[in-house]
This record gives C-alpha cells, sequence and structure tokens, in this order.
C-alpha cells in the first residue's frame, strides 16, 4: 500500500515532522527527510498493525492531489511512503495453497508489475477484500 504523507520541513533546530493524513494520529519524524522518511514508513506499519489488532480496517490511501489542496497542509512537502502489508506482525507464517497454474502467474506478473513479492500482493488483497463491507 501507499500511503501519501506531509512532510513539515526541519531546520538546524527542528526535526522534520511527518504527518500521514489518511490514518488519524499517525505521525513521526526525523532530523533529516531521509530519517522522516523511514520513521514514517515505521509508524504507518505500527499504526496498520494496531488496527489488524483491533479488528478495524486499513483506510484506503487517498489521492496525494486530493490532499495537496487542503489548507491545513500548506506549504508541506509530499511523499508516498510503500508498505508491504505482508511485514506487519511479530513472525510471519509459511503457509501452503492451492492455485491454478494460469492465476499463479498472473498473480506473480502484477505482483512484479507493481514492485510487490507475491506473499506481499496476497496479503495486500487480502486487507483489501476485508476493507469492504460484506
Amino acid at each position: 500500500m501507499r500511503y501519501p504523507i506531509a512532510i513539515e520541513t526541519g531546520d538546524a533546530k527542528h526535526a522534520f515532522g511527518a504527518v500521514v493524513p489518511d490514518l488519524p494520529g499517525c505521525f513521526s519524524a526525523g532530523d533529516t527527510l531521509d530519517d522522516a522518511l523511514t520513521n514514517a514508513r515505521e509508524a504507518i506499519l505500527l499504526h496498520l498493525e494496531g488496527l489488524l489488532d483491533d479488528g478495524k480496517a486499513f483506510p484506503a490511501p487517498t489521492p496525494i492531489q486530493q490532499l495537496q489542496k487542503k489548507r491545513s497542509y500548506h506549504g508541506w512537502t509530499w511523499a508516498v511512503v510503500d508498505v508491504d502489508v505482508s511485514e506487519l506482525g511479530d513472525k510471519a507464517a509459511r503457509i501452503n495453497i492451492t492455485l491454478p497454474r494460469r492465476i499463479l502467474r498472473a498473480v506473480d506478473a502484477y505482483a512484479r508489475k507493481q514492485g510487490e513479492t507475491r506473499s506481499g500482493f496476497i496479503a495486500r488483497a487480502a486487507v483489501d477484500a476485508m476493507r469492504k463491507p460484506a
């Protein structure tokens, strides 16, 4: 999943601040822009873990162009942080599933095109499916 973040520029006395508008209460900071981006990714994963533990759906990322129009973020710098939902949790579990080869080839091709692993794609697809009302 790719979440837009708003970055408040730091200086010699202040850290760079990062806010994730789609995840209320999710924020981080860093002494450099690179640190702020790295820390934002970690904050997003922790926030999503909390939602998962609470049985809540993951909010869909809002298009960055829509967020940039908000007055509260006027003058902020924008970036997109890519998080692999297969990294959620404390330990990965190996599972055995059966899929038709044609579907598996399509999954692998799509995941590669999106820059994801097979596991990451399947985890994201599962989370996306659970986000939809039953």
